[in-house]
């Protein structure tokens, strides 16, 4: 936790300034993580609606014959166009009183509760419960009406590792692993207080790391620390702990930071190169409790970015990240046989101390004729130092699934390798 407090010491009290909602003294929409879109379309002083469309073609070089696509949250199949996500909702804002739904619609319906081991746990059917809700939480604003504290329940998102839930929000289509592999979305409780219009101090006590229940009887706690000392630099710390998130082993217990920079580096509409930025991510973790330790069952990495921009239409973005993850814990399993985090799979271990490291880069090309609208097309190459993500023969059994999700097949092996060459062609929309 020592970065909340670096944080905390660094934001000392400036010379007083005429108030201000949090974060809104400068543009931030050059980020990554949050959307670029100025206007609303749609709204009043009560209500503002937001519409998402995320449409896109994915081509694996493995050429994989089942068309799937293993290891990633933000791609599931090559070859095919795809709907990623419909999402339709917006924001309520009337007398303190807070409340936002954003569905998702497509394929993280499916793909999102496909990761989350919890609701295997007890009954009422979780999974298809929240399946098509990305964000659903109210909440009530307390004190003054520019900072003040912000009290909310619900599914919220995450921001752990820097990149949005949202592919419209971020400079690539397929982030880094220290992105990919932690949550998007929180169930549960938090508060946002707004000691100035710089600083965010934000507690959660959530059911788990991405979980819609408790995988275990513990739930986690955490928090957010967001400052932006000038319009230039923005520096966010998350922090995650107490959580046995471990289906099966109800004594060991998840910690974990991540912890992230961004600075923008130069900015002149007037030149060729109107803007360059760069990101830095550095995570660290490690369970310990029942049959592991924090010395044997650990995860550290990296991801940084570079982004340059020609006038506001043009973008390309380059960088990638490398990660160790020993007892591959954070490691999305491959759907082999329809496996889900829950099932498992005799196919690709999951047990203490088996070794994984992996690297990944992207190469990324965006056209935004307006703030609403981005044609992305992206270059994607990811290793692993086992056989894991999907090769020429597929992971599906000749026919289809067969048993139960996740299970060993007689005389049918999947096709796994160490790696995969990818071009991706998006369409985004937001309004």
């Amino acid at each position: 936790m020592k970065s909340i407090v670096v944080l905390a010491i660094l934001a000392s009290p400036a010379a007083a300034e005429p108030e201000s909602d949090p974060f809104t003294f400068a543009d931030f929409t050059w980020q990554s993580g949050s959307p670029r879109t100025h206007d609303s379309l749609i709204g009043n002083q009560y209500f503002t609606a937001e519409i998402r469309v995320d449409d896109v073609f994915h081509y694996s070089f493995n050429r994989p014959k089942d068309d799937t696509i293993s290891g990633s949250t933000e791609a599931w199949r090559s070859g095919e166009n795809q709907l990623t996500q419909l999402g339709l909702g917006g924001d309520f804002h009337v007398d303190g009183v807070q409340a936002r739904f954003m569905t998702q619609f497509g394929q993280m319906a499916t793909t999102t509760p496909r990761n989350d081991p919890s609701p295997s746990r007890g009954q009422w059917q979780l999974a298809d419960m929240y399946r098509y809700i990305s964000e659903g939480y109210g909440g009530y604003h307390f004190g003054d009406p520019h900072r003040g504290v912000n009290l909310q329940a619900g599914i919220f998102m995450s921001y752990v590792g820097l990149w949005s839930a949202y592919n419209f929000d971020n400079w690539t289509y397929q982030p880094s692993y220290v992105s990919s592999n932690t949550p998007w979305f929180f169930n549960g409780a938090r508060v946002q207080w707004f000691p100035s219009d710089r600083l965010k101090i934000e507690p959660w006590l959530i059911n788990g790391w991405q979980a819609y229940g408790r995988v275990n009887s513990w739930p986690g706690i955490g928090g957010q620390v967001r400052w932006t000392p000038t319009e230039d630099v923005i520096l966010v710390a998350n922090q995650y702990a107490l959580g046995t998130d471990t289906l099966g082993d109800p004594h060991r217990h998840r910690y974990h930071t991540d912890d992230s920079i961004q600075v923008r580096w130069y900015e002149d509409d007037t030149t060729w190169l109107s803007r360059f930025a760069t990101t830095l991510t550095l995570d660290a973790g490690c369970e310990e409790g029942g049959a592991v330790s924090c010395g044997s069952q650990y995860f550290l990495g990296f991801m940084a970015y570079a982004r340059a921009w020609h006038g506001e239409h043009y973008a390309a973005t380059v960088g990638g990240g490398v990660i160790t993850n020993p007892g591959r814990y954070l490691v999305l399993l491959p759907p082999i046989n329809g496996a889900t985090a829950a099932s498992g799979t005799p196919y690709f271990s999951e047990n203490p101390g088996d070794p994984w490291t992996s690297w990944d880069a992207q190469l990324t090309f965006d056209y935004m004729p307006t703030q609403f609208f981005t044609l992305r097309a992206e270059f994607t190459y990811r290793h692993a130092s086992v056989p894991y993500f999907t090769g020429a023969g597929g992971v599906t059994p000749p026919g289809g699934d067969q048993g139960a999700p996740g299970s060993q097949v007689a005389g049918w092996q999947p096709d796994l390798v160490r790696d995969e060459p990818r071009l991706t062609l998006a369409m985004l929309v937001k309004l």
